[in-house]
């Protein structure tokens, strides 16, 4: 961990897909993660918003490098991951773990639960045999699940407690790191909080840090410390939570809000509508999301903003910030 507190530092994180161009030799970059940057201080949960196909998701494999980044700079506690051989990343896998968004399929449904939560226990040889049972039972109880609840299988559970499987997989190591997918996406809204609450619980009992991502304004400011912003593979906000909420700076992140559904049927807003969804390929200048944007100016289609602070630790990628 640096001088600042920070458990997980990323730097202009890129990850690029190639595809084959029509009666061409050549590939084009779909560039999936382009130059992302954020901190994360250690015991703080950090939200990963915005639409789908963003690169949010991609940006959290690359992160703990379930795929490899095509460039960029990655360091957990001050060490440089992307530079770790495999034996290297071996040793560091116990302190930073995954929570998948589907809890039906990221189960393996020929193992019990108890061999599911207790295999990392094995793999990394720190418990074994009644120890590693012992361990795992208490993990179930931590998770909200029955210590009997091991020699089930995941098809026996409802969704809501599979996904608890995958949490109490995850924490099976004690890791300082999580990042979460989509973990309450695929669930009942009854059921929703009741994990939310789960997960802010064993961040307190257990001094996690959090990468949470999800599409859901409402459930990321819940749980989150601060907020980040992405459209189409870059950030472009971040903030507190609560100043996020209170003064949305750019465009789209202010769009976002207003399309939370409210009580109030009255309440409509008058703002011109977002533009039809633009997906460029490999666009060369400009803001990415200017064919969208209701206040596009000349400036926006020749240049591409950078994240700059507008105080109070308020990024924004905006060439006119509006408030």
């Amino acid at each position: 961990m640096d001088q600042n507190g920070y458990l997980l530092q990323v730097r202009d994180l890129k990850k690029y897909f190639y595809r084959e161009k029509l009666f061409s030799s050549e590939r084009e970059p779909i560039r999936a993660v382009d130059g992302v940057t954020f901190s994360i201080r250690k015991g703080e949960t950090l939200g990963l918003v915005g639409e789908s196909g963003c690169g949010k998701t991609t940006a959290g494999k690359a992160i703990l490098r379930l795929i490899e980044p095509t460039a960029g700079l990655i360091l957990f506690k001050g060490e440089d991951i992307l530079a770790l051989n495999r034996e290297g990343l071996r040793r560091l896998r116990p302190h930073m773990q995954f929570i998948f968004q589907d809890p039906y399929e990221s189960l393996n449904p020929r193992m019990r639960v108890g061999e599911i939560v207790g295999e990392g226990l094995e793999i990394h040889r720190v418990a074994q045999g009644k120890e590693k049972d012992d361990r795992v039972s208490e993990i179930l109880k931590k998770v909200g699940l029955h210590p009997g609840d091991a020699m089930r299988y995941p098809h026996e559970f409802s969704g809501g407690q599979r996904q608890r499987i995958g949490i109490a997989r995850a924490i099976s190591l004690n890791p300082e790191l999580i990042v979460a997918d989509e973990p309450v996406s695929a669930l009942d809204v009854s059921i929703q909080a009741q994990i939310l609450n789960l997960l802010m619980d064993l961040r307190d009992q257990l001094g996690l840090t959090y990468l949470f991502i999800s599409h859901d304004l409402r459930i990321v400011k819940h749980i989150s410390d601060r907020i980040a912003v992405m459209y189409l593979g870059k950030m472009v906000e971040m903030a507190r939570a609560e100043d996020l909420f209170r003064r949305p700076f750019h465009p789209y992140t202010q769009i976002l809000l207003k399309a939370i559904p409210k009580l109030d049927p009255s309440g409509r807003s008058e703002d011109p509508p977002l533009r039809e969804e633009f997906r460029p390929g490999a666009m060369a200048k400009g803001c990415l999301f200017q064919p969208r944007c209701p206040h596009s100016q000349e400036k926006c289609q020749m240049e591409q903003p950078l994240l700059m602070d507008h105080g109070e630790e308020h990024l924004v990628a905006c060439h006119f910030v509006f408030s």
